[in-house]
C-alpha cells in the first residue's frame, strides 16, 4: 500500500493524520508521536492524549477490512481475560479510522518488555505454551465471532527444483552486481551451501497434502517482539495482523522456532520442551502430529527464501539478520532432524 506521505520520513506522523486519529477516536488532546522502530510491518507510535498514552497504528501490512476483523476478535479475547491490549473503539463502532485511504488503529500502551525466548526461565517458557495453548482454545469458541473451521487444510510445500531455480535467481542478480557488499559475500556462499542441502535432502519433501492434527484460528506470528513480559508473565500479545486457520501444529513448532533460537543459531532444546509439554498440558494433540509439523517446518526452512526476496525484489533489507542466523539454524537443524524431532514429542 502506498503511503500518502511519501515524503515524509518512515518515523514521522503527518499532523494531519494525528489530528484526524485523535478526533475519530475521541482522544482529547494529543502531544508528540513517538516512533517505535521496532516494528518491521507495520508503522507504529507511542503517543500521550487526554485519554491516557495509547499506541497508534499505521495498517499497511494487511487490507484494512482484515485488520478491522483481527482487532474486533481482540476485543473479544480481552472480554474473555486473555492478555491482549483491546482496540480503541470509535464513536460509530468501528475499530479503524480510515484516513485518505489509509486505516490507523489506537490501542491502550501496555509496560512491558520484549525478551528473548531463550532469556525465558523455564516455568516461563511452560507457562507461554500454555497461554498458547489457551488463545487456541478461546479462538475456537463460538462466542469470539470467528467463521468455524469444518475442513483440514491442504498443506503447500515447495518442491525442491522451484527452490533450487529461486536460488540461483539470486545467484545471478549477485553476479550482475559491479561490486559487492558485505552481505552480497555472505550471501554468495550461503546460496552455494543451500543448493548443496537441497540437492542432498530432495527426497525428504513432505507430501503435499493435508497437514496433520488439529487445525482452527492462531495468532500466526508469536515472535519475541509480538510479546509483552512483565514481573514473569506475558501481559499483552500484540500484532493480530495474521490471524488465520492453520494447523495448530504449525503454530506449537513455528513459535518454538522463533522464541528459543539462539544467537548462534541452534535451538534452546530444555526450552523446547517445557513449551511443548506447556501447550499440552491446554489443547490434546498427538506426537505424530507435532512431528509432521517439524518436518513442515524443516522443509520451508529449507525452501523459502523471503529474507532475500526482500532484501533484492524489495530494496528493504529489515529482514537481513533473519537470513543469516536462518542459514545458522538451517544447517544445524539439518544435520540434528530426529533430536529435534523428539524434542518435541518428549514427555
Amino acid at each position: 500500500m502506498a503511503l500518502e506521505h511519501p515524503e515524509l520520513p518512515a518515523f514521522e506522523l503527518a499532523e494531519h493524520d494525528l489530528i484526524q486519529v485523535a478526533k475519530v477516536f475521541s482522544l482529547g488532546s494529543v502531544g508528540g508521536a513517538t516512533f517505535l522502530p521496532s516494528g518491521m510491518m507495520n508503522r507504529n507510535w507511542r503517543v500521550s492524549t487526554g485519554a491516557g498514552v495509547m499506541a497508534i497504528k499505521e495498517i499497511i501490512d494487511v487490507p484494512v477490512p482484515k485488520a478491522r476483523r483481527s482487532l474486533t476478535v481482540v476485543r473479544q479475547l480481552a472480554d474473555a481475560g486473555l492478555p491482549v491490549c483491546a482496540p480503541r473503539v470509535a464513536a460509530s463502532g468501528d475499530v479503524v479510522a480510515e484516513i485518505d485511504g489509509r486505516g490507523f488503529c489506537v490501542l491502550p500502551w501496555a509496560e512491558g518488555s520484549h525478551l528473548p525466548g531463550t532469556e525465558l526461565t523455564v516455568n516461563e517458557s511452560t507457562d507461554l505454551g500454555a497461554l498458547v495453548g489457551r488463545f487456541h482454545q478461546a479462538l475456537a469458541a463460538p462466542g469470539i465471532g470467528l467463521d468455524p473451521v469444518a475442513n483440514r487444510l491442504r498443506a503447500k510445500v515447495t518442491p525442491a527444483n522451484a527452490a533450487l531455480a529461486e536460488a540461483d535467481r539470486f545467484l545471478q542478480i549477485i553476479a550482475t552486481r559491479e561490486e559487492l557488499d558485505a552481505f552480497d559475500a555472505a550471501t554468495l556462499k550461503a546460496l552455494r551451501q543451500r543448493k548443496e542441502l537441497l540437492t542432498e535432502w530432495a527426497g525428504e519433501a513432505p507430501p503435499d497434502d493435508l497437514a496433520s492434527g488439529p487445525v482452527g484460528w492462531t495468532h500466526g506470528d508469536l515472535q519475541p517482539l509480538n510479546l509483552l513480559w512483565r514481573d514473569g508473565a506475558v501481559v499483552a500479545v500484540l500484532d493480530w495482523d495474521r490471524l488465520g486457520v492453520r494447523a495448530y501444529g504449525e503454530e506449537v513448532v513455528r513459535t518454538a522456532q522463533v522464541q528459543f533460537t539462539t544467537d548462534d543459531g541452534r535451538l534452546d532444546l530444555e526450552r523446547v520442551v517445557t513449551f511443548a509439554a506447556g501447550y499440552r498440558s491446554q489443547v490434546r494433540i498427538a506426537d505424530e502430529d507435532l512431528v509432521d509439523a517439524v518436518e513442515r517446518l524443516w522443509w520451508k526452512r529449507l525452501t523459502d527464501f523471503w529474507q532475500l526476496q526482500w532484501h533484492y525484489d524489495k530494496g528493504d533489507h529489515g529482514p537481513d539478520r533473519l537470513w543469516e542466523s536462518g542459514e545458522r539454524l538451517l544447517h544445524w537443524w539439518t544435520a540434528r532432524r530426529d533430536l529435534v524431532r523428539a524434542v518435541f514429542t518428549s514427555r
